[in-house]
């Protein structure tokens, strides 16, 4: 049991880091994108709250699938379940809010960055 909590602790610390890779990425190839915003009189919450929101979708897309995977290949795993049913309901919930809080975590660090942008700096680039 401490081997598969150490795995699932794992796996959740390189979910965060791929998250973290992939909205760092996308905030760096729309720097420029930002810098205009901030420029054009746009808050420092909105710029957040849509880097916020793409992550969020991202996430709950992969949570859909996941689920759905999950419900599948429970059939193939029930022999190896102690405890828990295949299909329960509250394992299945803590799980995804367990990701969606590590989603958070992960994509707010680079939304704050996406506030860094100089507007002077977006502009000077055209």
């Amino acid at each position: 049991m401490q081997l598969a909590a150490a795995f699932a602790i794992v796996a959740l610390a390189l979910a965060c880091i791929g998250i973290y890779g992939v909205m760092a990425y996308s905030v760096t190839r729309r720097r420029h994108e930002f810098g205009v915003r901030r420029a054009l009189g746009a808050e420092p919450g909105r710029v957040v709250g849509e880097v916020m929101r793409e992550g969020l979708r991202l996430a709950a897309i992969g949570a859909v699938i996941g689920v759905v995977a999950a419900l599948a290949a429970s059939r193939l795993l029930a022999n190896q379940l102690y405890g828990v049913r295949p299909h329960d309901p509250t394992t299945y919930g803590v799980t995804v809010a367990i990701l969606g809080l590590a989603v958070i975590v992960a994509c707010f660090v680079p939304a704050k960055r996406a506030t860094s942008v100089s507007p002077m700096d977006a502009l000077r680039v055209e």
